[in-house]
């Protein structure tokens, strides 16, 4: 595809009505960003939603219904060239990247691409992607880090250490000595040697429009982080906040959403650390209280004036590690015990009827298997379950679960695990307790 070609795309894209959802590409879909996009996204009416990704091994696989593996690395020769190509195949009208380093790399080469970039301009990106650039922009705007010349610079001790350009807390330390210092400047030369700040660490989620108005600005306190990532977090409110971020909003150019991070000094001051043009994957907090900071940007990239409204409150949020499974199973139809599976103590098991949901939508047809005789048509009705099953087999007392069981291409699951040794004797087929139904989801 010439420049031309390329010109006139991007010239359709903005000139043509939306009658149906725009194609949006996550790239790189498996990182906490990508996954948070997805939970964006996922239900958006305005999207159809694609995850890509460079990476060999990639959670993102396991999530995104619409996944396109085995891109080249975005410093690879041939990026520009094979991203150009996945985006005429798919008819992708905006990517948005989940990463600084993609965001970057995106909107410098945002010309040569028939779509359109849900990211800030180049400058901005390239200055979040540099600490001490950041730093340099923002200096007498807003208070920022101490910056030490070498091991012996400082005058208070301890000092922190941290890559110039990365994420994630990759490659940071804390040294309380000059020798310390110089042991790690040795191990990295690249390294910044700054002022330490121990006090309680923030961030500020925000949303800037195309005309260049701060339109949303929510703090939170990350109160627990693993690996970088903030796992416990709950929302602050001060005007402190705001203003900070008003001020970094006059100094550099943003659009759609970002984030700043700021700690507190020895004095209490709130000094900043980094600034980011891109989403965060704890957005969530704010995402639920009414805040989309992917669906904003995305409806501010294709030009339309949005509202923002936060209902706001003090809230929390506490992440953990996901799972999702490959079990290379097929299967089109799914026998299910009612009693001590689907309904447990007196109450339905709500993750497996979001999986029987998930059965459905994908056309495998459900067999409920129980003893009740004929009280299951009640029992049914009374936990509102009488509409789901393809087939109901009513088993006497003493009978065996698997006489019911006459599909081959079928699995079975129950509460019971002498129930389950009797099916997988019986037939063979696949057999699961119910605390293995997370391994089938979707």
């Amino acid at each position: 595809m010439d420049r031309r070609t390329v010109e006139a795309a991007q010239e359709d894209a903005k000139d043509t009505p939306r009658s149906s959802p725009l194609n949006v590409l996550v790239f790189p879909c498996g990182s906490e960003v990508g996954l948070e996009l997805y939970r964006s996204l996922r239900w958006a009416t305005e999207v159809t939603l694609f995850g890509g990704s460079s990476a060999s091994s990639d959670h993102g696989k396991y999530v995104y219904e619409r996944y396109i593996g085995g891109l080249p690395f975005i410093d690879d020769p041939q990026f520009v060239e094979a991203l150009r190509a996945l985006v005429v195949r798919h008819r992708i009208d905006l990517i948005f990247p989940a990463m600084d380093c993609v965001a970057t790399r995106l909107a410098e080469v945002v010309e040569q691409l028939p779509c359109r970039i849900v990211t800030s301009p180049v400058e901005t990106c390239r200055i979040c992607g540099s600490k001490q650039a950041t730093y340099r922009r923002l200096a007498g705007v807003v208070r920022t880090p101490e910056l030490f010349s070498g091991p012996e610079a400082s005058s208070s001790w301890p000092v922190f250490l941290k890559p110039d350009c990365g994420y994630g807390s990759r490659g940071v330390a804390i040294a309380r000595t000059p020798e310390e210092v110089a042991f790690h400047l040795k191990q990295n030369p690249s390294l910044l040697v700054l002022e330490y700040l121990p006090g309680p660490e923030y961030t500020v989620d925000c949303f800037t429009d195309r005309h260049g108005r701060l339109r949303f600005t929510g703090a939170r306190e990350r109160v627990r982080i693993r690996s970088g990532i903030s796992v416990h977090s709950r929302t602050v409110s001060s005007p402190e906040f705001t203003l900070m971020a008003e001020k970094i909003n006059s100094a550099l150019r943003f659009r759609g959403v970002w984030f700043f991070q700021v700690k507190r000094n020895k004095d209490g001051d709130l000094t900043l650390m980094e600034v980011a043009s891109r989403m965060a994957g704890t957005m969530a907090l704010y995402r639920t209280l009414g805040v989309n900071f992917a669906v904003l940007s995305i409806l501010d990239a294709i030009d339309m004036d949005v509202e923002v409204i936060c209902d706001w409150r003090n809230a929390e949020i506490d992440r953990a590690l996901e799972s999702r499974f490959n079990l290379g199973l097929v299967y089109e139809h799914v026998y299910i015990d009612l009693e001590d599976c689907l309904i447990c103590e007196g109450q339905v098991n709500t993750d497996v009827v979001a999986y029987l949901f998930q059965c459905i939508n994908r056309g495998v047809r459900l067999h409920l298997i129980t003893r009740l005789g004929q009280d299951v048509a009640n029992r049914l009705r009374c936990f509102r379950l009488d509409n789901l099953w393809d087939e109901v087999h009513s088993v006497p007392e003493h009978a065996r679960k698997s006489d019911v069981i006459r599909e081959r291409n079928a699995i079975y699951i129950t509460g019971s695990h002498a129930d389950r040794v009797e099916v997988r004797k019986s037939t063979g087929l696949p057999t699961f307790t119910t605390d293995a139904v997370e391994a089938l989801w979707n």
